[in-house]
């Protein structure tokens, strides 16, 4: 029989936290993480805001000027390799270690998988290309692939860990590390893995975040307050922020044999493309509506049994729109789902935001609230009937759905559910 996927340990390193404590304070009280950031000392450059990370300090290409929090000690070998997500990504796993009642040492050998999400570092990959272009290649940094091509972190973090499971690195935009969730569950499920070690992060620097402004994506609006509002009549692109989050997934009967404080679980996946577009969302949101049906038929659950719905919605007018449209095809007149997006408050988190906003769901399944819509004044009519509160709902969800979207159309969705104590 298929074995169950529970989560047992969540690590946070966000713009609204770094453990999950503060968190949920912030969650739940709607404080954002959006600040004014100047990406690239251009005063003409239309984008002022960002979400950065607090406590950490990784704007320099060399590694030794690096500075990340006392807690956490990464050996010399270990930090020469990483891109500044990378730092953020380890610090994510030890706190979801420790979360989940684990070392360093259990997760060594087989029983274990890793399965990773990022773009990677399009910084120090520049950084290194220019070093090497000027010297017409005649010298170059030892550490300059595996520190910043997309598998940085699969390499570098099943080294330190030592980790001989399967390991993997997802890139399928902002959908990846729900897709390393999925998958995760999968190796779960068919008995391949006890325990699967699942982290999304991304730099954040003028490198990985204002290409986007030319493909006008980002906001241009300069007020922190209001140029992240997900389904808003107003909004005018996403607010980018970096960090790491880190899940523990395990089989039910594997964590329960150690002893293990299961926090939720995983009650089945979705995916399907939309098949339209390299960059846009179609238009009536079909690839997610289909992502949706598929995670629901796979949770054995009807769109009604949904508490509560942590959108992807991002900011963006197309995608935002395309989103409302599937949300309500799928939920129909069950208006009693409470949907939201936590981009308000933490900005987006592109390959991060998966696996950010999964643990963000059981936070509410665990600690019994639903995060509200920040910065919401004015729904888009796209919205009509759905349930969008502003405010965080004080009240307990039982089951939870996450949503992502990403380029090439691609969806995903995950069902949680809360564990009965």
């Amino acid at each position: 029989m298929p074995r169950t996927p529970v989560i047992t340990g969540l690590g946070f390193i966000t713009s609204i936290g770094l453990d999950r404590a503060e968190v949920i304070q912030r969650l739940r009280l709607g404080q954002s993480g959006v600040v004014l950031h100047d990406f690239c000392g251009n005063p003409r450059h239309p984008v002022k805001v960002a979400a950065p990370v607090p406590g950490f300090s990784v704007d320099s290409p060399s590694w030794r000027e690096w500075e990340w929090p006392e807690r956490y000690s990464i050996p010399r070998e270990t930090v020469r390799g990483l891109a500044p997500h990378g730092v953020y990504a380890l610090c994510a796993i030890e706190q979801a270690l420790a979360d989940a009642g684990l070392t360093a040492d259990d997760i060594a050998g087989d029983e274990t998988g890793l399965f990773c999400a990022s773009a990677g570092s399009a910084y120090l990959f520049h950084h290194y290309m220019e070093e090497m272009v000027s010297t017409q290649f005649d010298r170059g940094h030892p550490m300059s692939v595996v520190s910043s091509i997309a598998g940085t972190l699969n390499f570098n973090l099943a080294a330190h860990y030592h980790i001989t499971g399967a390991v993997a690195g997802f890139v399928s935009a902002c959908t990846s590390s729900s897709h390393a969730i999925g998958y995760a569950m999968d190796e779960i499920r068919l008995g391949r893995q006890q325990r699967m070690v699942v982290v999304g992060a991304e730099d954040l620097n003028a490198e990985t975040d204002l290409p986007f402004a030319a493909m006008r994506a980002l906001s241009t609006n300069p007020d922190p307050a209001t140029a992240s509002r997900p389904f808003d009549a107003g909004r005018d692109g996403f607010v980018p922020t970096g960090g790491a989050v880190a899940l523990i997934i395990e089989a039910d009967d594997f964590a329960a044999a150690r002893g293990a404080r299961i926090q939720a679980e995983l009650l089945g996946w979705g995916q399907a493309a939309d098949g339209y577009n390299i960059a846009t969302s179609h238009p009536e949101g079909l690839g997610l509506r289909t992502a949706m049906r598929r995670a629901l038929a796979d949770a054995r659950i009807q769109p009604q049994d949904i508490d509560y719905l942590n959108a992807h919605a991002t900011s963006t007018p197309a995608g935002d729109r395309s989103e409302a449209l599937a949300l309500r095809a799928v939920l129909g007149s069950h208006a009693r789902t409470v949907v939201s997006s936590t981009k308000g408050l933490t900005g987006h988190g592109l390959s991060m935001a998966g696996a950010m906003e999964a643990a963000f769901c059981v936070l509410a399944l665990t600690d019994g609230f639903m995060p509200g819509n920040a910065h919401l004044v004015t729904p888009d009519a796209a919205c009509e009937g759905l349930r969008l509160p502003r405010a965080s709902v004080e009240t307990a969800p039982v089951i939870a759905m996450n949503n992502s979207s990403g380029f090439g159309g691609s969806n995903v969705c995950h069902v949680l559910r809360r564990w009965p104590t």
